[in-house]
């Protein structure tokens, strides 16, 4: 496609892109963001809007920040409001595991392992789930999955841009569709909890309050995926030669015997440590159950372990392949494992640093409950069904993709105001968090500004040298249309059948 003729597609995403490319980076834009709630607080704090506040029946008033009281209250817990801020935790928690099953080889290994053992009519299917499957390592799905993608459908004898489409599909396109609990999960909730409570304070909400949903989800997007990676993408991608130095390309190897027989015993001791979860928690004398017997309540240990579950899920295999294999030798070479991973997480410090403080900032204000109220008497004025608002929910979301890609500060920005004012409509914070990861995911896939996108582009060059963001771009667009309009319609037919979304989620939420 030739860039002095771009095509209406690429036309509107280079406006996209240079639109974007204005907007600050995220950790700069939640300070703008605290300046502008300390302003807005300075400059609403007496006025009567004569509201009254939901949480304790009194008149709802704006606090100004920017009083002496409330500056020297800000600094004396900015510490406790970074060190506190629940996806802080949580998220380098399960990383620590997770960085040791990378550093080590498994999550490599485990990968190859399943394509090799895949038949070539569902090579689609299993890149697209493997792609999904790939977000409990974080980024491992964009630098492995997706090139690794082009390697086996090229291989296969298929067009291997049609490969790079369905891997990047299911990593990028699915992110939010998993059956295995990631560290994804609890950093939601994190945000929607602290979002819900500007509401209610005494709110809870469960780390896996979507699993069933996205659990679901993994099967729609796969079976969604292999059906326009085929029928629509491969067809038309056959008017793209291949021209590119297929030499260097690198190799869908099998598993050598060590690499195996590491990977038998690491995903044995996965098995062996889940039998033992298992068998301990099944007793109704359990310890890991609440004082009423229950498994799933709030108050369960085995509820408030998840997190750690996590983190061993990744770290024991980890550590059995990686002392198998020969990788892991020394205690120095298994912390080595946590160090890279943890070295990776400088940014996303930087980022939750900054929210915290806006979080802060906006509950102390009560401009998030100003906004809430005000935005559901306005909601419940126009009479809309709840499934049209949140259908709405999705779509601002999806907008919003195209210009901030961080799912954390993007959630970080939108919970504090969408979760509080869904509340008032008798919406539950599981539900509006589901509608977010819907609209999150279903646009990251035809927007240059997200940061693997032109890795991606990179990919598709190895073999096709004239390939581009509209290149890209128009691969990715039906998956996009397809992903956010099916996706939408299934989460309004799964909450119509009232099927659960989540372990101790809800689709309504009633005030205490």
């Amino acid at each position: 496609m030739s860039q002095a003729n771009p095509s209406l597609v690429q036309r509107m995403l280079n406006r996209v892109e240079v639109v974007g490319n204005k907007l600050p980076d995220p950790a700069a834009l939640f300070i703008i963001l605290l300046a502008i709630v300390w302003l807005l607080s300075w400059l609403l704090s007496g006025i009567d809007f004569d509201v009254t506040d939901p949480r304790n029946g009194e008149a709802l008033i704006i606090k100004n920040q920017l009083e002496g009281a409330a500056l020297t209250q800000f600094f004396s817990v900015m510490v406790n409001n970074f060190s506190h801020f629940h996806p802080v935790g949580v998220v380098l928690v399960a990383m620590l595991g997770i960085g040791v099953a990378e550093y080590s080889g498994f999550i490599n290994a485990g990968l190859r392992a399943v394509m090799a053992k895949t038949a070539t009519w569902l090579l689609t299917p299993m890149v697209i789930l493997v792609g999904i499957v790939s977000h409990s390592a974080v980024d491992a799905g964009y630098v492995l999955v997706i090139p690794l993608g082009g390697v086996i459908f090229y291989a296969a004898g298929r067009h291997p841009l049609a490969g790079i489409a369905a891997a990047f599909a299911g990593v990028s396109g699915g992110f939010s569709a998993n059956f295995v609990p990631s560290a994804l999960d609890p950093m939601l909730q994190g945000i929607s909890q602290a979002g819900a409570q500007l509401f209610d304070p005494e709110i809870v909400l469960n780390p896996l309050n979507n699993y069933y949903f996205t659990t679901a989800s993994s099967l729609v997007i796969t079976a969604l995926g292999w059906l326009i990676t085929d029928k629509i993408i491969e067809p038309k991608l056959q008017g793209n030669k291949l021209d590119g130095d297929l030499s260097d390309l690198p190799t869908m190897e099998p598993l050598s015997k060590q690499e195996s027989t590491a990977l038998v015993w690491s995903l044995a001791a996965v098995a062996f440590g889940l039998v033992i979860l298992f068998a301990s928690a099944f007793a109704d004398t359990s310890p890991w159950r609440a004082s009423d017997g229950s498994l799933t309540a709030f108050s369960a240990p085995l509820m408030k372990s998840i997190v750690p579950l996590i983190f061993l899920l990744f770290l024991i295999p980890g550590l059995v392949y990686g002392l198998v294999i020969g990788k892991i030798r020394t205690t120095k070479d298994f912390v080595e494992g946590m160090s890279k991973a943890m070295s990776g997480m400088g940014y996303y410090l930087v980022i939750m640093f900054f929210i915290a403080q806006f979080i802060y900032a906006f509950g102390q204000s009560n401009l998030g409950i100003l906004l809430a109220v005000k935005g559901a008497a306005f909601l419940k004025a126009l009479a809309l069904p709840a499934g049209v608002t949140i259908t709405g929910i999705i779509l601002l979301t999806g907008f919003i993709n195209l210009f901030v890609g961080s799912a954390s500060a993007k959630w970080a920005l939108l919970a504090p105001i969408f979760i509080p004012m869904l509340m008032q409509l008798g919406i539950s914070p599981d539900l509006a968090q589901a509608a977010y990861r819907i609209g999150d995911s279903s646009t990251n896939i035809i927007t240059p500004l997200m940061p693997y996108f032109p890795l991606v582009v990179v990919f598709c060059q190895r073999y096709v040298t004239s390939a581009g963001i509209g290149t890209l771009t128009a691969m990715m667009l039906p998956f996009s249309i397809c992903f956010l309009i099916v996706w939408t319609l299934f989460l309004i037919l799964y909450w119509s059948l009232g099927i659960p979304l989540g372990l101790q989620a809800s689709y309504e939420y009633f005030a205490n």
